[in-house]
């Protein structure tokens, strides 16, 4: 019998872009499953015939509140932690303050899960937790290891600090509490559902609109390791079965992808002909991210099995196959800085 069979999950943020899949999936393994969202960036269509079957209880709040945290953990064995004040580089880099409410909303959350009896806990952590110096030099071979998140700590912006106080929190609810706690550091997440605020979507809709010239933020010179979501939705299920000691761990694929390569597949994939534009003066983030994913490798026997050119290609049918070409032309510059 499957673990998650009838056990009762609350998924916060369940309405998002990851949240969703993971809603799905946790369907599929027999879960029963509510979900909690403010609908500040979730949308209602991801879950709405699996509320509307019964298959899904909803529940429309704001998880800073206590009483709507209370409210959310009541019940529950398992909770996946995915709601947050989030956006892509650009959010991130603009938005320091609403970020920063996140320390809050976790704390909140965390503390009503200890009340309530949650057995438990995943934290969707960030590889905004590593340290910045450590990714400046693009030319190096650089695989980011757990062990490299410690003194001294310089997380990326306050949206990384609150990710690292919530793993650190959690770590501590293990230890001293005896909670079963686990992170997952995301990297660089992409896919259908996917919104344009993250660079993958916004080259993609980029290339939708025919945008010329072509603008690609920073100098294209940036390492990334973009991880297909459903990779990450099964690295966070194993995660909530397998690890209880609060252990943070890399959930990337350790494909090394420069941007200005993956800009180059985009145009070559849709056909658009267009002149490049490289933005040095716009949010650029880290010059050198890639996960080490060897740790969940060994204690979750994960490892992603989309290659990043498969899964582009896969997400950019997606687009094109929803998306309005009007209504992203009239969005677009707004959608690439806010939620």
């Amino acid at each position: 019998m499957s673990f998650w069979q009838g056990r009762r999950v609350l998924v916060t943020g369940g309405a998002s872009f990851i949240g969703s899949h993971l809603v799905e999936a946790l369907l599929e393994r027999g879960a029963r499953v509510r979900v909690v969202d403010n609908f500040s960036s979730g949308k209602i269509e991801y879950i709405a015939d699996r509320v509307k079957d019964g298959d899904v209880e909803l529940q429309n709040a704001d998880l800073a509140s206590s009483d709507a945290a209370a409210a959310a953990v009541a019940g529950q064995q398992s909770v996946f932690h995915l709601a947050a004040d989030h956006g892509g580089r650009g959010y991130v880099d603009l938005h320091q303050a609403a970020c920063a409410a996140n320390l809050a909303m976790d704390g909140v959350l965390f503390l009503a899960c200890r009340r309530a009896g949650v057995e438990r806990v995943v934290f969707a952590s960030s590889g905004c937790v590593y340290p910045n110096f450590l990714q400046a030099d693009p030319t190096k071979e650089l695989y980011l290891t757990e062990d490299l998140v410690g003194p001294p700590y310089d997380a990326d912006n306050m949206y990384g600090w609150a990710k690292l106080m919530g793993e650190l929190s959690l770590r501590a609810f293990a230890r001293e509490w005896g909670m079963g706690t686990a992170s997952c550091r995301y990297f660089t997440v992409y896919g259908e559902r996917g919104k344009e605020d993250h660079a993958v979507i916004a080259m993609i809709a980029r290339a939708f609109t025919k945008q010329d010239p072509f603008e690609v933020w920073g100098n294209g010179e940036q390492i990334r390791n973009w991880t297909y979501v459903g990779d990450i939705v099964e690295g966070t299920i194993l995660a909530g079965e397998r690890i209880t000691d609060g252990t943070a761990l890399n959930l990337g694929t350790m494909e090394r992808t420069r941007v200005i390569d993956a800009v180059h597949e985009v145009l070559r994939y849709t056909g658009h002909r267009a002149k490049i534009r490289l933005r040095p003066d716009m949010p650029t983030g880290p010059m050198n991210r890639v996960a080490d994913n060897r740790l969940a490798r060994d204690l979750l026997g994960w490892e992603p099995k989309v290659h990043f050119m498969d899964g582009l290609h896969k997400t950019i049918d997606w687009y094109f196959a929803t998306k309005d070409r009007s209504d992203v032309e009239e969005r677009l510059a707004l959608a690439l800085t806010e939620r």
